[in-house]
C-alpha cells in the first residue's frame, strides 16, 4: 500500500506515516460526526493522485463494510469490534450456518464460531450463501468468552468456491468437441472445446470431463475450461462420478482432513481397554469386501443353569476412538453420512487409512473394538447382554462362500480352529433362526442384481447371487446386537438415534389388498396388520410363476426405513426397538450409537457429549436423507451402466414379465438381466384399451390382454443409456388366457431398504 510523505495533522496536530487508508479510517473512527469526501482530503491534505487514490479507497472501504456512506454522501466511520470475515463451514442446527472467523482486510478475526443468520434486515433483499463461502457478517451479539458462540448477519459475499462440474465430450469432425453439463443444476448452457485443448487433455467421444469456472468472473468468453479427464460414460466409474455431482455427494477428502488422517497412529492397546485377543473371531463379508466393521465369535454356556444355552460375541470396529468430535474429520463424516456402493468402487464415509486400515478389523492384527456380548438360552431368546471396549484379533477373513462350504463340509485349508468356530457359529444359528421365525419379521425374497465388470469397468456379466445360510447367520447376529444396542441406552436412559420402520399407510394397504384379490388373498381389515399378513402371502405364492411380482407388490406396499431421534419401533424386522450398531466405518448412525454406549457404560471420556444429544434429530434427518440420495446415485448408475450394456443389442429379443401397467404403456422385466424397461401404449398392437380399475390393458378378443406378471417376449428398439431407460415392443401377439392373477395398479418397481 502507497505511504504519504509524512505531514502535519491538523485534527490531532501530529505527523502521521501510516498507510493511505488506515489514515482514512482512523480518522472517521476519532471524528465526532460524519465527514464528507471534501472535508476528508482536505484534512489529510491531498491533492492530485493521492486525492484520486483516496476515491478509490473509500469505495472500497464502503464496499467492504468497513465504513458507510448516506444518502447525502456523508461519512460514517463502523466499529471494526463489529465486523467479521468469516468461512462458511455447514448448516447450523437452528437454521442458517456455522462459520469461523478469519482475519482478512484489516479486520481481525475472533475465537469464537460464528452462527450465520440468514434473514435479511426489512425491506432488504435476502444474501444465499453455501458452505466454501467468505463473507463479511456484522456481529448481532459480542462474544464475552473465547468459546462462547456468537450470530452475525450477513452483509456481503467476498469470494465464492472455484464451481466445478462435470460434462460429457461429443467428438466433431474437425477435432474439436462440444461438452454438454450432465447436470443443468449449475449451468444449463452446451461448451465448445478447440482441438487443442481436446489433444491436450487426450479426450475421446463419450469421455467425461470435469470443466472450472475462471477466476474473473466477469469474462463474457471462456467463461469455464476443461481441467481433467473423469472417467468415460461407457465406464462405472464415470457413470458413478454423473451420479455423485447430479445428487451433490461429496467425493474428496478436504485438506485439512487429509492432513489429520496421515498424522493418526494406532490406538494403545492397554488397559482399561480388556484384552479379548484369545476369543476366536472370524469376520464374515463378500469376497471383494476391502472394510470389516464386524467379527463373530460363538460359545456355548458352561452356566448349569442355562442349559443348551449359548453366548454370541459380536465386536465391532472402534470408530469413535479415532473420530473425535468438533473435528474437522468428524464434521466431513457426519456431512456425507455414510458410504456410497457402485458396482466397481465405493466412496467411503471415512479416509481410506481409517476405512481400510486403522479401524478395518484385519486378519491376525490387533485392533480396537466394541464388544456386544450377548446370552441366549436353548431356545435361541436372549437373556441377556453387556458392552465391552476392548481389543481384539480376528483370527480369520471368510468369504460367505467359503464359510458356508466349510459348514456344508466342503475340504478346504482352514485351521482346525476356525473350522471349529465355524460350527459353533452355525450350531447357534439354527437356534437364532428358530427365535426369528417365531418373532416373525417380514421375509421377503428379493435378491438384488449384481454388476460384474471388465478390467475397464464396462459390463460383463448381471449375476444374481445366491443367498446362502452364511448371509443369514451374520445378519442375524447385527440385528441382535443392534437390538441388544438400542435396549441398553434405553435401560440406562441415554439419548441415541433410533433405526425406525413405520407400518403401511392406509393407502398403501388398499392398493395391496385391491391387488391380491384375485389370489383369494386378503389382508384383514382394520389396523393390526403385521408382518405375519404379509409372511402368509409370500408363502401363499412360494414357487409360483409370479412370485417375484408378488414380491415386489408388498415390497411397495412398506414404508421407507429412516433414522430418527424418537422410537416408533421397526416394522419389518417386527422389533420395538431397534438401532444401528454394527457399521461404523459405513454409517455415521452406528458412530452416534457408539458414542452413545461408551457414554452409557462409562467406557471412556470420548462418549457422547451434550452438545451432540442437542443435535440428534438434526443429525437423525440429515443421514436420513443422505442415505436416500446415495441409493438413488447407486442405482441410477447400475441402470445406467445396464442400458450401455444392452446398447449394442438393439434388435435383441429377451424374455421379460410385465412389472406395472399405466395409462402410457407396459414396464417389463427381463428375465436376463433384471434390467426395467417400458413398452410404450403405440407398441402394443390396434385395438387395445387400459381398463384402470382392473389395471389392464384390454385387446378386441376376450382372452387379449395384458396383465401384471405376465411372461412376453420383447425385442429391444431403442436404449437411452444416459437416461437409464430402455424402450422395447412386443414379438408377436399378446397371450391370451391369464398367466398370472389380475393384481391392482403398480408402477415401474422401485428397490426400497427397509432394514
Amino acid at each position: 500500500m502507497k505511504k504519504l510523505p509524512r505531514k502535519a495533522d491538523s485534527a490531532h496536530g501530529k505527523l502521521s506515516t501510516a498507510p493511505l487508508q488506515e489514515q482514512i479510517v482512523a480518522y472517521l473512527a476519532a471524528h465526532a460526526g460524519p465527514v464528507n469526501f471534501h472535508h476528508l482530503t482536505r484534512v489529510l491534505g491531498l491533492h492530485g493522485m493521492d486525492k484520486r487514490e483516496a476515491k478509490h479507497i473509500v469505495r472500497a472501504l464502503a464496499d467492504a463494510g468497513n465504513i458507510r456512506k448516506d444518502g447525502r454522501k456523508l461519512l460514517h466511520p463502523k466499529h471494526q469490534t463489529a465486523l467479521v470475515h468469516v468461512r462458511v463451514l455447514k448448516p447450523h442446527r437452528e437454521g442458517g450456518f456455522m462459520a469461523e472467523s478469519v482475519a482478512r482486510d484489516g479486520i481481525k478475526a475472533i475465537a469464537n464460531p460464528v452462527h450465520l443468520l440468514m434473514q435479511p434486515p426489512r425491506g432488504r433483499k435476502g444474501i444465499s450463501v453455501r458452505t466454501g463461502y467468505e463473507v463479511l457478517a456484522k456481529l448481532q451479539k459480542l462474544p464475552s468468552g473465547k468459546t462462547e458462540e456468537v450470530s452475525a448477519r450477513v452483509l456481503k459475499i467476498i469470494s465464492k468456491p472455484v464451481q466445478k462440474f462435470l460434462a460429457h465430450v461429443d467428438m466433431n469432425a474437425n477435432g474439436s468437441a462440444r461438452i454438454s453439463p450432465t447436470s443443468k443444476r449449475h449451468v444449463e448452457e452446451d461448451f465448445l472445446l478447440t482441438s487443442g485443448e481436446v489433444l491436450k487433455l487426450g479426450l475421446q467421444q463419450g469421455d467425461v470431463v470435469e470443466m472450472e469456472e475462471h477466476a474473473n468472473r466477469f469474462s463474457s468468453a471462456g467463461r469455464f475450461s476443461a481441467v481433467r479427464k473423469a472417467g468415460n460414460i461407457h465406464t462405472e466409474f464415470g457413470l458413478s462420478q454423473i451420479a455423485l455431482e447430479e445428487y451433490d455427494l461429496p467425493h474428496e477428502f478436504p485438506p485439512e482432513v487429509e492432513k489429520a488422517v496421515k498424522a493418526m497412529k494406532p490406538v494403545v492397546m492397554a488397559a482399561p481397554r480388556e484384552d479379548w485377543r484369545q476369543v476366536p473371531f472370524v469376520t464374515i463379508d463378500p469376497i471383494d469386501a476391502k472394510d470389516h466393521d464386524d467379527a463373530v465369535a460363538a460359545r456355548w454356556d458352561e452356566d448349569p443353569k442355562n442349559v443348551g444355552g449359548f453366548i454370541i460375541d459380536v465386536a465391532i470396529a472402534d470408530v469413535a476412538a479415532y473420530l473425535k468430535p468438533n473435528t474437522a474429520l468428524d464434521d466431513h463424516a457426519r456431512l456425507r453420512g455414510n458410504s456410497i456402493y457402485f458396482p466397481g468402487r465405493v466412496v467411503p464415509m471415512l479416509p481410506e487409512k481409517l476405512s481400510n486400515d486403522l479401524c478395518s478389523l484385519r486378519p491376525l492384527e490387533d485392533r480396537p473394538a466394541l464388544a456386544m456380548r450377548m446370552v441366549f438360552n436353548d431356545k435361541g431368546l436372549k437373556m441377556r447382554h453387556s458392552v465391552h471396549r476392548i481389543a481384539m484379533r480376528s483370527h480369520a477373513k471368510l468369504a460367505y462362500e467359503h464359510a458356508q462350504a466349510v459348514f456344508d463340509g466342503g475340504i478346504f485349508d482352514t485351521p482346525l480352529q476356525v473350522k471349529t468356530a465355524l460350527g459353533v457359529l452355525f450350531a447357534c444359528y439354527q437356534k437364532l433362526a428358530h427365535a426369528r421365525d417365531a418373532r416373525g419379521p417380514l421375509n421377503l425374497e428379493l435378491p438384488e442384481r449384481k454388476i460384474k465388470l471388465t478390467p475397464q469397468g464396462t459390463v460383463a456379466a448381471v449375476i444374481t447371487p445366491e443367498r446362502l445360510e452364511a448371509h443369514k447367520l451374520i445378519e442375524e447376529c447385527m440385528i441382535q446386537a443392534n437390538v441388544a444396542a438400542a435396549e441398553l441406552l434405553e435401560q440406562h436412559k441415554t439419548p441415541l438415534i433410533y433405526r425406525c420402520h413405520d407400518i403401511p399407510t392406509a393407502e398403501k394397504l388398499m392398493g395391496l389388498k385391491a391387488a391380491l384379490q384375485t389370489l383369494q388373498l386378503n389382508i384383514p381389515a382394520g389396523n393390526d396388520v403385521r408382518p405375519t399378513v404379509f409372511n402368509r402371502i409370500l408363502r401363499a405364492v412360494h414357487g409360483k410363476p409370479y412370485e417375484h411380482m408378488v414380491n415386489e407388490l408388498v415390497l411397495r406396499s412398506q414404508a421407507q426405513a429412516e433414522y430418527t431421534a424418537q422410537n416408533y419401533g421397526h416394522f419389518g424386522l417386527n422389533l420395538r426397538k431397534y438401532a444401528h450398531f454394527t457399521s461404523p466405518i459405513r454409517r455415521y448412525a452406528d458412530v452416534m450409537v457408539h458414542r452413545a454406549l461408551i457414554r452409557a457404560a462409562g467406557l471412556g471420556d470420548d462418549g457422547l457429549r451434550d452438545s451432540e444429544i442437542e443435535e440428534l434429530p438434526e443429525i437423525a434427518t440429515h443421514i436420513s436423507a443422505t442415505e436416500r440420495k446415495a441409493i438413488q446415485a447407486e442405482r441410477d448408475t447400475s441402470d445406467r451402466l445396464i442400458a450401455h450394456y444392452l446398447a449394442d443389442r438393439v434388435g435383441a429379443q429377451f424374455t421379460a414379465r410385465i412389472s406395472g401397467l399405466n395409462r402410457a404403456g407396459l414396464f417389463v422385466r427381463l428375465s436376463e438381466t433384471g434390467a426395467d424397461g417400458f413398452i410404450p401404449r403405440s407398441n402394443l398392437g390396434f385395438g387395445y384399451n387400459f381398463d384402470e380399475k382392473a389395471n389392464i390393458w384390454r385387446g378386441r378378443g376376450r382372452t387379449q390382454r395384458y396383465e401384471m406378471g405376465m411372461p412376453l417376449e420383447v425385442e429391444l428398439i431403442e436404449a437411452f443409456p444416459m437416461a437409464g431407460a430402455l424402450r422395447f415392443s412386443i414379438v408377436g401377439q399378446a397371450v391370451t388366457g391369464s398367466a398370472a392373477p389380475r393384481v391392482g395398479k403398480a408402477n415401474a418397481p422401485k428397490n426400497r431398504r427397509y432394514r
